[in-house]
């Protein structure tokens, strides 16, 4: 009778493992020195906006937060307010992207605004408040910075927050960007999700099947209903000539 139940815990174990190996965890993903080494090099480039030094957050598929950076010389270097911003915009792309479908805070602009069809979106999870403002400021953006391992929440719908994919294209978090304006905020993202090599978007609702920022608003109206406004410098420009994202080796494909 007990080799009986012991073969049969066996069976079980090795039926949910599989499943068990599939969630991904603050540990699954890169941290505070690899995020900050990232943001910072696509920060240096010419990413059409402001100039200004950024904020970046990384969350796990749960919502933890995992790491945060800043690019300055200290945490008062950027906007104090893009800390938070940029791990509203982690959680949103988090929160509304999914194994087939990855959809960027950028895609979500046109979609909420009034008449929008997903229009009330951005109250729908509000940021835990009580997590977003403890903590010395001299400890944000370091690895003790007081958001990681809390859940912040939040749904953000401008440029800059991005789904994380690993090459096998599974979703396994994402990316949150912020400090210059929207559409620059995008650019950084993008080139910092490319360093980390976690861009194997597997779908998208841009023309190219991805989460790239899409400029198809015409007379106050996005054409294609995922539309972003641009922001007066030459960031729509230089958004067209960033690197595609990856594609998962058919291999590695899951069915």
């Amino acid at each position: 009778m007990k080799l009986y139940f012991y073969l049969l815990s066996l069976v079980i174990f090795m039926a949910i493992t599989p499943a068990m190996a599939k969630s991904t965890t603050c540990s699954d993903l890169p941290d505070q020195t690899a995020l900050k080494t990232a943001l910072t090099e696509a920060r240096k480039t010419d990413n059409g906006g402001l100039n200004l030094d950024m904020w970046g957050t990384i969350v796990d598929r749960s919502g933890t937060v995992c790491a945060i950076a800043y690019t300055g010389e200290s945490e008062d270097s950027q906007w104090p307010g893009s800390r938070i911003i940029s791990a509203q915009k982690a959680n949103t792309a988090n929160a509304f992207s999914l194994k087939g479908l990855s959809l960027s805070t950028a895609n979500l602009y046109s979609a909420v605004q009034p008449g929008g069809s997903l229009f009330g979106l951005q109250e729908s999870n509000p940021v835990d408040i009580n997590v977003a403002y403890k903590g010395k400021a001299k400890s944000f953006g370091t690895p003790s910075d007081p958001l990681v391992g809390a859940r912040i929440g939040g749904v953000n719908v401008f440029g800059g927050g991005l789904a994380l994919y690993n090459d096998a294209g599974d979703i396994v978090g994402a990316l949150g960007v912020s400090g210059d304006t929207s559409c620059a905020d995008h650019n950084i993202a993008w080139r910092t999700r490319g360093a980390l090599n976690l861009d194997y978007v597997p779908g998208g609702v841009a023309a190219d099947k991805s989460d790239t920022i899409i400029y198809d608003i015409k007379a106050g109206k996005s054409t294609g209903g995922f539309g972003h406004p641009t922001c007066g410098g030459k960031e729509d420009t230089i958004a067209a000539s960033l690197s595609k994202v990856r594609a998962v080796a058919k291999s590695e494909e899951k069915k």
